[in-house]
């Protein structure tokens, strides 16, 4: 069903009420469009009311002139009255047609797409029934299907789950890693309609093993996405026992999305392509929420084909992505966008507990920055976290500090300062000496007041 997708009841909120709030937490192009295609719903129907209105008055205005001309003053009058009246009533009744048809004509096209979503399409609904109401409350459920190889195809139970003009390929997906970001990447490709076969290194993550080896995955499927920590697993991952290289024939098709140098995507792209198999490189900017969302940013470099042959994946997973040209274009580019992040997030520590030994209210910070040019739901989500004490990883800082001293290596190749990130990897540093590793990335305040 082209326009509509499933939501949960208690996810439904007032759509005045809550309009300016929504917009400004969720800045992505999709919501935008959403936002207006309502805007222009209500307009429609507010013309539509207005013109039902407009109908009825002239109706109205229409039978009172009538009626004027027509007051009786002999028997023929009286009985071209009588003519004249049935005429009218009968365009007051035409009038009261068009006025019904033109205010429910939303209740009709939802009483239609009620219909068309029920498998009864015929007969009386029962009186505890509300045919009108234009969304089903659903939980979606996640079938594991083994198949012969042994190996788990995962499928969205409902199969019909598409997300407006986003159409999955045809394509068998399998995905390589079920971490923060892995695991909200294979939620949404299942929402969009996508089947998926999954491995996960680590056993009881996601509670079971869902695929036997790397090379089984990438043997069974068309396009392998994966999704690893640093260099040392993305290496592992291809190049160990029964790992990718293991399963790749001629046509395969690999997309690494993980955040590594430039030199260990290379390496990989060329063992991949000496056995016939196509390379993708595909790291992502964003965080456990925006992968949940669907809302990464992806930085793609390698085989274009490829690339194209993803978009289905990339619609799903993210709200926008960049092709960048030749292989290690994109992990340089990541590796910068992540620099920028990594030093602005120990700036805004340091910021906060300046604040604090000097008598300022933190609050007081975050409020004036909110207000300024600084303002980003970045900013605003890992002040509230220092502020609450709350570091519940939604970027490991482990990762960001990895992803500051690749930077600084690749600024060292090509002999260039990065003072600024050399001066924010060393907090980090500390930060992880002080066990906050596996705590978010905000936790680097904890550096500053230890």
């Amino acid at each position: 069903m082209n326009g509509c997708a499933w939501i949960k009841v208690e996810q439904l909120k007032p759509y005045h009420a809550h309009k300016e709030e929504m917009i400004k937490i969720n800045k992505g192009k999709r919501f935008q469009q959403a936002v207006d295609a309502v805007e222009e719903f209500l307009r429609r129907a507010k013309g539509k009311d207005q013109t039902s209105s407009h109908t009825s008055a002239d109706d109205k205005n229409r039978r009172n002139s009538s009626e004027e001309r027509s007051r009786p003053n002999s028997g023929d009058e009286k009985r071209k009255l009588s003519l004249s009246e049935g005429k009218v009533k009968k365009n007051v009744g035409e009038g009261k047609k068009r006025v019904t048809s033109g205010s429910s004509e939303r209740g009709s096209k939802c009483l239609k797409r009620a219909q068309e979503q029920s498998p009864r399409k015929r007969g009386r609904p029962p009186k505890d029934e509300k045919p009108a109401v234009c969304y089903q409350a659903i939980t979606k459920k996640l079938k594991i299907c083994e198949e012969e190889t042994g190996s788990t195809s995962i499928q969205a139970a409902d199969s019909t789950a598409v997300n407006g003009s986003i159409t999955p390929t045809d394509k068998k997906i399998g995905f390589l890693g079920l971490g923060l970001m892995g695991s909200g990447i294979v939620s949404n490709l299942l929402k969009m309609g996508h089947t998926v076969t999954v491995w996960n290194r680590t056993a009881e993550k996601e509670g079971a093993r869902l695929g036997r080896t790397p090379a089984e995955v990438v043997s069974t499927c068309d396009i392998t996405f994966a999704c690893v920590s640093d260099p040392k697993a993305a290496k592992d991952l291809v190049l160990g026992p029964s790992g990718v290289l293991q399963g790749i024939r001629p046509g395969k098709c690999y997309v690494d999305m993980s955040t590594v140098d430039a030199d260990t995507v290379t390496e990989l792209a060329q063992v991949i392509v000496s056995r016939g198999g196509r390379f993708l490189e595909a790291p992502v900017s964003g965080n456990q929420q925006l992968s949940n969302d669907g809302m990464l940013v992806i930085l793609a470099a390698g085989d274009r084909g490829l690339y194209e042959d993803c978009s289905s994946c990339f619609q799903a997973m993210g709200k926008t992505s960049f092709f960048l040209g030749e292989v290690g274009n994109a992990a340089k580019m990541m590796l910068i966008v992540n620099m920028v992040q990594g030093s602005f997030m120990a700036t805004i520590a340091e910021g906060l507990t300046l604040a604090q030994v000097t008598g300022q209210s933190q609050q007081t910070l975050l409020d004036i920055l909110n207000q300024g040019q600084l303002a980003s739901i970045f900013l605003d989500q890992k002040c509230q976290n220092i502020l609450q004490g709350n570091f519940k990883p939604d970027f490991y800082l482990k990762y960001i500090q990895k992803d500051l001293r690749l930077a600084i290596a690749l600024g060292d190749a090509v002999n260039h300062p990065t003072p600024m990130a050399a001066a924010a990897n060393e907090v980090y540093k500390r930060a992880k000496a002080l066990d906050q590793s596996d705590n978010d990335m905000s936790a680097v305040y904890r550096a500053y007041i230890h």
